[in-house]
């Protein structure tokens, strides 16, 4: 359970800092079709990202790892939410809606897509 728990810190601690650096050194301040585009770019990265390792890992320390670990530190759905509380809150009802309607669906497709891809190079 320690090796576990470890795994998990260590993964978590990583995709934050990448989160961090993606979300706010690359693109903060920057908006897509005015909604924040550094959470949404997190979110649909981690997406892709997470389908290909549930495809590809077959150890149970890689899981715990990169999946619940970095991909679970990386994506920002929390920040997803505040952030689209943020744009309701102040009246950008357009961009609001934009926002959570893109970040569902490309999350989704993400993630599948990368189930898809992860499932090709599992086969090689």
């Amino acid at each position: 359970m320690i090796r576990e728990l470890f795994a998990v810190g260590l993964g978590g601690a990583a995709g934050s800092i990448v989160r961090y650096m993606l979300s706010v050194w690359l693109l903060g301040g920057h908006t897509l079709l005015g909604f924040p585009a550094g959470t949404f770019t997190v979110n649909a990265a981690g997406s892709l990202l997470i389908g290909i390792l549930l495809e590809t890992t077959n150890s149970a320390a890689a899981g715990w790892l990169l999946i619940a670990g970095f991909c679970g530190g990386f994506t920002t759905f929390s920040t997803f939410s505040a952030d689209a509380v943020r744009l309701l809150r102040a009246g950008d009802y357009g961009p609001a809606t934009a926002y959570i309607a893109l970040s569902v669906a490309v999350c989704i497709a993400f993630a599948a897509l990368g189930m898809w891809i992860g499932a090709q190079i599992a086969r090689n």
